[in-house]
């Protein structure tokens, strides 16, 4: 006597790997069920997609349940489809590389040493954390969503990669005095440096700026990341550039003969090429946070350096001006040590060389 089928709709088949997997087909859904057969997790596939809830297998045939299944999700997802065009590319790049790595494993049978297993597979503390976010995201984007029977978030348990507090190398003042001396008035690798300290853009935006963004002396952009608009004056060594520039081109930075524009990231690597030959250690988003640290150098408010850095809130903004502040606090510090004032100069030089270090006898005897 034949058994009959405790699960309708489900067959066992075994892939061009060798894998055993369960595969459910019912009235045009199509998917594969986690295994092993008849544990909890296949259970609760089973009903999910007998019901329909769930939607079908992504496109590499990953089975319901896997990392890789949630990722599809998530690409369908209206919280994805909200994101800017540069975070959805850059983002996808991202979770695709988690998908190849660890695409296949159940996304409910993640534990933390699988999750600082995957970030100790990425080369640089930044890159490390970055898988660590992208799965906490993911798991919190399961849990909401009620896919793949996940229950926690182990990625927000997993210990972060040590990182440089600072982030990318700020451009110093002799920095870029070095770089503007390299490259004179006329030369795009100027106008781009000075495009950056002065509007805070970053190289997406650089890549689309031009005279339609500018009135009279102000040039205002929506920045591609956060779709906030900014509304700045253009200062004097900017303008001198613009005036190189034909007022008939549609963007100020482009190349090749036909003058097209740059992807992002070309212009960002085209542009690490100018720094090396100035034998200066940067980036534009270095020259992004060395304008932001002028204005913070200057006394601006977090409010200000947010509308400077076209910000949605003001905590980056105010990372620059605690730096500032410290700076401050320590000259008023030491001053109250000193008994002088603030804005006193203070004796820098040896012992032996500073004349003003001697007592009125010793400065008559060293004299005679």
């Amino acid at each position: 006597m034949t058994r009959r089928n405790p699960f309708p709709g489900v067959a066992r088949i075994t892939d061009r790997h060798g894998k055993v997997r369960f595969r459910f087909r019912m009235k045009g859904l199509s998917c594969y069920l986690p295994g092993p057969y008849g544990s909890v997790d296949f259970r609760a596939a089973y009903d999910a997609a007998v019901s329909g809830a769930k939607g079908p297998t992504v496109r590499d045939g990953q089975p319901y349940g896997t990392l890789g299944w949630v990722i599809e999700q998530y690409f369908r997802s209206l919280r994805y489809r909200n994101l800017s065009v540069s975070r959805k590319r850059s983002i996808r790049g991202e979770l695709e590389w988690l998908r190849r790595e660890a695409g296949d494993l159940p996304i409910a049978l993640f534990k933390v040493p699988h999750v600082e297993a995957l970030m100790s597979r990425k080369t640089g503390p930044t890159a490390a954390n970055t898988v660590k976010k992208n799965l906490s995201m993911l798991f919190n984007y399961a849990m909401k969503n009620e896919l793949g029977s996940v229950t926690g978030n182990p990625a927000k348990l997993a210990d972060r990669a040590k990182e440089n507090p600072d982030g990318y190398h700020t451009w110093t003042e002799a920095e870029l005095g070095r770089f503007l001396a390299v490259y004179g008035p006329g030369t795009k690798a100027r106008l781009v440096a000075l495009l950056a300290v002065n509007t805070g853009m970053s190289r997406q935006d650089l890549t689309r700026v031009g005279w339609q963004n500018v009135s009279g002396n102000r040039i205002t952009y929506r920045r591609g990341k956060t779709g906030v608009m900014a509304d700045l004056p253009i200062m004097d060594d900017l303008a001198a550039e613009l005036r190189n520039i034909p007022t008939d081109r549609l963007l100020f930075i482009t190349h090749g003969a036909r003058n097209v524009p740059y992807k992002p990231e070309t212009l960002g690597n085209w542009f690490r090429d100018r720094c090396k030959t100035a034998s200066v250690p940067g980036s534009l988003h270095g020259l992004r946070k060395a304008g932001a640290t002028r204005l913070a150098d200057a006394g601006a408010t977090p409010d200000e350096i947010r509308a400077f850095l076209a910000h949605e809130t003001n905590a980056q903004g105010a990372t620059y001006t605690k730096k500032a502040d410290r700076a401050r606090l320590a000259d008023s510090g030491m001053a109250k040590i000193s008994g002088m004032n603030p804005e006193q100069n203070l004796s820098n030089l040896a012992v032996r060389l500073d004349k003003t270090n001697l007592q009125p006898t010793e400065r008559k005897r060293k004299n005679d």
